[in-house]
């Protein structure tokens, strides 16, 4: 529990408007799962979370960066700690030539949407993914071919010390759904993109080809965390889920997608535990049967 005087100080670094205790998290998560967290602070801009980096390392308290929470499940239980909310708050985007520099908590649908309303090509693939441009960044989100690794070449971040950060494309050390900011202690507050200039009825047409098929073959009827497991190397994860027969399989609330296999969905009211159990069943029966480790994208927060 946060006591008075934590909320007292954190009104130093942040509006009392944007101090939220006990907050629910199922209403900051895609899979509508969570229970409250201790306090969540919905931060403006990087002055603020450059304060309270410094604050919250010399008291030494647990915090957890979200942004959209579009890969991510939180327990039930909730969070015994303080979330940082980067979103809708600190999500300008700047368009400057065929550069864009957007701030972490905009959406990669707003960025994309604002590449192709100024004709630059180069993040279409981004166009339907649920993420932010922070945590897109830090997981080197990627979709039909394309990834940010390819058009990111600046990324401003605050290390727990409160330090601002300037980090270039080679630095960040992208890899397949991972960067350096996986690996220390760094937190995005802002990402220069490098584009082409290309035609806008072409790059709005590829758009909404990709979410097309985005309808087609994903679950986007239902609350998910997006792909549940990274693709194994040689292999699908989607499709050795299905192979081991558990397209459908089923505990309380959350189920394997029948209609991609690489998803575990809330069909309905599901519990953090029934998520978890699911997929603690697909990364038991895809190792019996094809000694192969499904590792998860989606992020565990108080367990």
């Amino acid at each position: 529990m946060i006591g008075g005087a934590v909320v007292e100080a954190l009104q130093k670094f942040v509006p009392q408007e944007n101090i939220h205790l006990q907050e629910p998290m199922a209403g900051h998560t895609t899979f509508r799962i969570g229970g409250p967290a201790d306090c969540l602070l919905e931060l403006e801009n990087e002055e603020q979370l450059k304060k309270l980096c410094r604050y919250l390392e010399m008291t030494g308290m647990p915090f957890f960066v979200l942004g959209n929470g579009s890969n991510l499940l939180v327990n039930d239980a909730g969070y015994r700690g303080i979330v940082l909310e980067i979103g809708q708050k600190m999500s300008g985007i700047l368009v400057q030539g065929k550069r864009i520099v957007a701030k972490a908590g905009a959406t990669l649908a707003q960025v994309a949407r604002a590449a192709m309303e100024h004709g630059l090509t180069g993040l279409e693939f981004a166009s339907g993914i649920p993420g932010t441009v922070g945590g897109g960044v830090v997981m080197n989100a990627g979709a039909y071919g394309g990834e940010m690794s390819q058009v990111v070449t600046q990324v401003n971040v605050v290390s727990r010390e409160g330090e601002l950060l300037e980090l270039d494309n080679e630095t960040m050390e992208f890899g397949y759904r991972t960067s350096v900011i996986r690996k220390s202690s760094f937190i995005v507050t802002e990402v220069t993109f490098s584009l082409n200039e290309g035609d806008r009825s072409v790059i709005k047409a590829k758009m909404e080809e990709l979410a097309m098929r985005r309808r087609e073959k994903q679950p986007l009827e239902y609350p998910s965390a997006g792909s549940t497991f990274k693709r194994p190397e040689g292999h699908f994860a989607g499709q050795l889920i299905m192979e081991a027969g558990l397209k459908g399989f089923r505990i309380g609330g959350a189920q394997v997608s029948e209609k991609h296999c690489g998803f575990v969905i809330n069909v309905g009211n599901a519990a953090s535990e029934d998520v978890s159990g699911v997929i603690r069943e697909v990364q038991r029966c895809v190792k019996e049967r094809f000694r192969v480790e499904l590792e998860p994208e989606v992020v565990f927060l108080g367990w």
